[in-house]
């Protein structure tokens, strides 16, 4: 007897059902969202910033390793770019850390910990409820005489 195997169709409809493909497809758009506010606070705040000692834009921030870089002839270093988008990485990741992650990551350990402290008190309900039918079981014994008491044990 073979089972029937699942067509390609349903197979793709169980993947897009899947709760993380909708999260990741909206993490997705958020971040290119996002990337424009990042960006223009780079180019609006950072980039001024850095204007105060320079040029305004760090593209401008360059290095030559050969003897003459004019036009396309000599090898440039644009380290000003690089400079540029690690500061829009670094923008980026501190706003994602400190305004989702940490909020998320408290939010998640404390409810772990109401939830542990209500196991807690389960336990300890329990217990005492057993500790009560045991001293309810030894007086009942110890009303009836001393005969029952091994059955008990």
């Amino acid at each position: 007897m073979s089972e029937k195997k699942p067509s390609v169709w349903e197979g793709f409809k169980t993947f897009l059902m899947r709760g993380n493909v909708v999260d990741l497809a909206v993490a997705v758009v958020i971040g290119a969202a996002f990337t424009n506010i990042v960006n223009a606070v780079v180019k609006g705040i950072i980039n001024p910033l850095v204007g105060a000692i320079g040029t305004k834009n760090l593209d401008h921030y360059s290095s030559c390793l050969s003897t003459t870089c004019k036009g396309e002839q000599g090898i440039t270093i644009l380290w000003g770019s690089v400079l540029g988008a690690t500061l829009s990485f670094v923008i980026t990741a501190a706003v994602v850390y400190f305004l989702m992650v940490l909020p998320m990551s408290k939010y998640l350990a404390r409810m772990e910990a109401r939830r542990k402290a209500k196991e807690g008190t389960h336990e300890i309900i329990e217990v005492t409820e057993l500790e009560v039918l045991k001293e309810i079981r030894d007086a009942m014994v110890a009303q009836r005489g001393s005969g029952h008491d091994e059955r008990y044990n």
